[in-house]
């Protein structure tokens, strides 16, 4: 484990979310339409479609995502000082998983579940566009509970980052809840990504009452933002999150994000790329570019830069992960 700061901290962000492989294809949309997926969602699927779907795919590539552990790989990769909350099973994937997390130099210490379901994955289809449409198996990862929640890890860190997808199996919504009370507890800070309109529409009541009581920085897309407040307008929606959370960073995808703090209001461009390749994971990496810059002591608008740069990077490329060391593509903003 990291070494104590000053104020106390061992870490700049500790994220949880679900411990999942991802599988990667590109894909025709006519293909999604056969296969009858709604295109640029997340869908939840059982452990048999997961195989079925996995046998329709083209050729495919594997890695170790995950919303949360995506954003936490980005901040290593900054060269900020990360650990991460997740559940995996003992077996192939679940060794994959916790092998390339720890080889960023995530802390990573969650017991692997000796049984019960496998190891998550998330086949990824991407349509020519760039768009990904996105289909989970959960399995080991619904099994995270508040035991896993080490308090002391949570204390140590400067922000605790939840991710929304994991807003579904019921007992991670009690390890949020635990991690929230445990980081305020300690004068910590409490980040939330909204992660998906789907996810924001199955428990919109639920995820406005938790980022009014319990989330000081808020990560949403204009569509996820829009669905939380049921309004038509980003405009409104701006003014609807106005004051519920400290922070609020909204993405919009190629207008850049907006960011509200206070008084403040700062409007982001995003960082040019010559060729989108792949969609997955730009809000994550977005969202480590920010909370790197943050915990660092940068100013509002310097974070965002930090993360549409961030998040450039990653659409550039098939996988949610950078290629390149974010600390060394940064370095003029750093």
């Amino acid at each position: 484990m990291a070494e104590a700061r000053s104020d106390g901290t061992r870490f700049d962000v500790v994220g949880i979310g679900n411990a999942i492989v991802d599988v990667l294809a590109h894909a025709e949309e006519a293909a999604l339409a056969a296969l009858g997926l709604a295109k640029g969602a997340m869908t939840l699927i059982d452990a048999r479609e997961a195989e079925t779907l996995y046998a329709r795919m083209g050729p495919a590539i594997e890695c170790s995502g995950g919303s949360a552990a995506n954003t936490i790989a980005g901040i290593a990769s900054l060269g900020g000082s990360t650990a991460f909350i997740g559940k995996v099973r003992d077996d192939q994937l679940g060794r994959v998983f916790r092998h390339d997390i720890r080889a960023l130099g995530v802390h990573f210490e969650t017991p692997a579940a000796t049984s019960g379901p496998a190891t998550a994955r998330c086949l990824v289809f991407i349509t020519p566009d760039a768009q990904r449409t996105l289909e989970t198996y959960l399995g080991a990862a619904v099994e995270l509970g508040r035991e896993d929640v080490d308090p002391a890890l949570i204390g140590a860190a400067k922000v605790t980052y939840l991710e929304g997808y994991l807003w579904d199996p019921p007992r991670a919504k009690e390890a949020f809840l635990a991690a929230c009370e445990v980081a305020h507890g300690e004068g910590r800070k409490v980040a939330l990504s909204l992660s998906d309109p789907f996810c924001v529409d199955r428990h919109r009541a639920e995820f406005r009452e938790l980022v009014a009581g319990h989330v000081d920085i808020l990560f949403a897309n204009e569509q996820e933002i829009m669905a939380l407040y049921e309004v038509a307008s980003f405009d409104a929606a701006l003014q609807a999150v106005r004051g519920k959370v400290e922070i609020a960073a909204l993405t919009r995808s190629a207008k850049g994000s907006v960011l509200l703090r206070d008084n403040e209001v700062h409007v982001i461009d995003a960082t040019p790329v010559a060729r989108v390749v792949d969609t997955t994971g730009a809000g994550d990496l977005y969202a480590a570019g920010f909370l790197y810059g943050l915990t660092h002591g940068r100013n509002l608008a310097a974070c965002g830069r930090l993360g549409s740069l961030c998040a450039a990077e990653v659409i550039g490329h098939l996988g949610a992960r950078p290629e390149r060391p974010l600390a060394e593509l940064c370095a003029p903003l750093l």
